[in-house]
C-alpha cells in the first residue's frame, strides 16, 4: 500500500494557525487535502499532528471532514511519522507531505512515486536537489528505511526532521532525486510567513475559484501575468 502522511500543526512560530487559516471560505488544509487526493497513486491519506491541546482544532477538522488523524509527540516528528505509518499501514511506501505546501501538485507526487519504484530507492524526493518551487515538496520513503531511521536516529535534529537521518547516511540508504528543467528552485510557493500566505491566497483566488485541479504550469502561467503577486513574498 502507498500511504501519504501530511504533517500539520497549529504552533507555527511565524504564522500560528496557518494550516486552518481560511482561503475562499475553506481552511488552507482543506484545499491541500483536496489536491493531494487527486493523486493516482495514493491509497490512503492521514494527517499527523501533535498531542498538544493547541492541535485539537486539527483533530476536530479531520473528524468533521472524514480524514484519518494521528497524534504524536510535537518535537519527535520522526516518531510521530513512524507511528502514523504503523497505525494506518501496513505500507510499503510512505509519502511525506507538509501542511505548509497548499499548492502541492499531485502529478509531482505521482512522479516521485514512479521514480522511487523505478530506482528501487529507499527515498525519492525533490527537496535536496531543488529544481521545483519551494512549496511543491514531496518525499517517498520505503517503510523499511523509515523504520530503520526511527530505530537508529538519536539526536534532536534527526528526530525533528523525518528524513534527515536518511539523507545523512547515503552509504546506507539509496537516494533518488526528482528534478526538472528549467530549474524553478528559486521560486517561493510555501507558506511560512504572512506574506507567503497572502501570495498563495491570491493564487487560489485566481485559479481555484474555477477549479482546484490546477497544476504547476497553471500557477506559472498565472504568475507570469501577475508579477505583483510574485513580488509579495519575493526573497
Amino acid at each position: 500500500m502507498i500511504l501519504a502522511i501530511l504533517q500539520a500543526r497549529m504552533s507555527s512560530t511565524r504564522l500560528p494557525g496557518k494550516v486552518l487559516k481560511p482561503i475562499l471560505g475553506r481552511p488552507m488544509l482543506c484545499w491541500q487535502i483536496d489536491r493531494i487526493r487527486r493523486s493516482r497513486t495514493i491509497e490512503r491519506l492521514v494527517v499527523a499532528t501533535s498531542q498538544e491541546t493547541s492541535d485539537d482544532p486539527i483533530q476536530a477538522f479531520c473528524d468533521a471532514n472524514q480524514v484519518f488523524c494521528y497524534r504524536g509527540a510535537l518535537h519527535d516528528v520522526l516518531g510521530r511519522f513512524h507511528g502514523a505509518a504503523q497505525m494506518f499501514g501496513p505500507a510499503e511506501h510512505v509519502i511525506r507531505l507538509t501542511g505548509d505546501c497548499p499548492l502541492i501538485d499531485w502529478t509531482i507526487i505521482d512522479a516521485a512515486v514512479d521514480l522511487q519504484r523505478r530506482a528501487k530507492s529507499d527515498l525519492a524526493g525533490n527537496g535536496i536537489e531543488r529544481t521545483y518551487p519551494d512549496g511543491l515538496d514531496v518525499e517517498v520513503v520505503a517503510f523499511s528505511a523509515l523504520e530503520r531511521a526511527h530505530r537508529e536516529a538519536t539526536d534532536a535534529s534527526a528526530r525533528e526532521h523525518v528524513t534527515h537521518y536518511i539523507y545523512r547516511h547515503p552509504e546506507t540508504f539509496r537516494l533518488a532525486h526528482l528534478t526538472q528543467e528549467p530549474d524553478l528552485g528559486a521560486l517561493r510557493w510555501t507558506v511560512d510567513t504572512p506574506a507567503d500566505f497572502e501570495m498563495v491566497e491570491k493564487v487560489f483566488k485566481g485559479l481555484a475559484k474555477r477549479n482546484n485541479n490546477f497544476i504547476q504550469q497553471d500557477v506559472l502561467d498565472f504568475l507570469e501575468g501577475h508579477p505583483e503577486i510574485v513580488a509579495i513574498n519575493a526573497p
